[in-house]
């Protein structure tokens, strides 16, 4: 999230935190004959125009990094941007940004591709299964709603210790070599897939099912919005592996980027009650077939992305055409037909 962070700061926020937190709301701290040039300042603001020396006295209460006093003194210049009293690498600063940030980022990623699966991918016949939900698509994504704030909340610190430098995340490819950049790639998504693994199958524990994972097991039949309808710590125990890594190995920061977004589409794609079977890499990728026999048998194909780990777990089940809910759809409307 650093390389994100730096793109946001250069192209919008270091203007937003100067306009809210400017340096000049200070000014009076170290000089009262400045408080004029602090306002003359504010005005040329226009969030800051209408009351600038209320918003100035307001501002002047918030917590700060020392701020060198030449700063602070230095006469008014209307040709020099105005500058912020909390620099780019102030944490209180980044937590706020990256809490804005996650908070409009998982939306966005959330109905653009849960919408498009739904629209483009989804079998809307799936609908018609007995065990589909009244509401259901509602449902789904009002849960995911309220599952939204607390899942960042537990998220934020992960993301705050990566732009403070405690991971492992890299910019340059030369310092690993392409061979890494590429191994990298296959690494994380086997790391990641077998701790979910294990975190998934710790979940259909009966000591912590009930609570923890059985909301997100309401839906028998999920459409993509159901990728996120879980209850928040469900969700954030199943993102731990995604966010240890790089705390744990090197990864370029644009692949951990790349790797973060692919990580939510396939969350929504697996989601889709898809079972096509057949394929020359079902045996080998856990997909969204295997995934919707998850949902209607529960203790099967744990898995994210491949299936090795519920094949050395024992809880592999092949999908199989005559496992398809889309059978029993059938089977009602010939007896509907046959009614009539």
């Amino acid at each position: 999230m650093d390389l994100v962070l730096h793109v946001l700061d250069e192209y919008l926020l270091d203007k937003v935190y100067a306009r809210l937190v400017p340096v000049s709301a200070f000014a009076g701290s170290v000089d009262a004959n400045m408080l004029t040039s602090a306002a003359s300042l504010n005005a040329s603001h226009p969030l800051l125009s209408s009351s600038a020396s209320t918003w100035s006295y307001l501002v002047s209460h918030l917590p700060h990094p020392p701020l060198p006093s030449e700063l602070l003194l230095s006469p008014v210049v209307s040709d020099i941007p105005p500058l912020s009293a909390w620099p780019r690498d102030y944490i209180l600063r980044q937590l706020i940004s990256l809490s804005a940030f996650t908070f409009i980022g998982i939306h966005i990623l959330y109905f653009l591709f849960a919408g498009i699966s739904y629209a483009f991918i989804f079998n809307h016949e799936m609908m018609k299964h007995p065990r589909f939900l009244k509401n259901q698509v509602k449902l789904e994504i009002m849960t995911s709603l309220k599952a939204f704030p607390a899942m960042i909340a537990l998220t934020i610190p992960w993301f705050l210790a990566e732009v403070r430098g405690y991971s492992n995340m890299y910019g340059d490819v030369s310092e690993h070599g392409w061979p890494y950049f590429f191994f990298s790639i296959f690494f994380f998504l086997a790391f990641t897939d077998y701790a979910i693994y294990w975190i998934h199958r710790w979940e259909h524990h009966p000591s912590v099912y009930k609570w923890l994972h059985k909301p997100h097991h309401k839906w028998l039949i999920p459409t993509p919005f159901a990728s996120f309808a879980f209850h928040p710590l469900d969700g954030y125990f199943q993102s731990i592996p995604y966010h240890l890594f790089p705390f744990l190995f090197p990864l370029h920061q644009k692949l951990y980027l790349g790797l973060f977004v692919f990580v939510n589409c396939w969350t929504v794609l697996i989601h889709d009650s898809d079972m096509i079977t057949g394929h020359p890499l079902e045996t080998v990728i856990n997909g969204p077939a295997h995934h919707t026999l998850h949902h209607l048998y529960f203790t099967v194909n744990y898995g994210q992305y491949f299936t090795f780990s519920d094949r050395w777990g024992g809880s592999y089940r092949q999908p199989l055409s005559e496992l398809d809910p889309m059978l029993e759809i059938k089977k009602l409307e010939a007896e509907k037909k046959k009614q009539a």
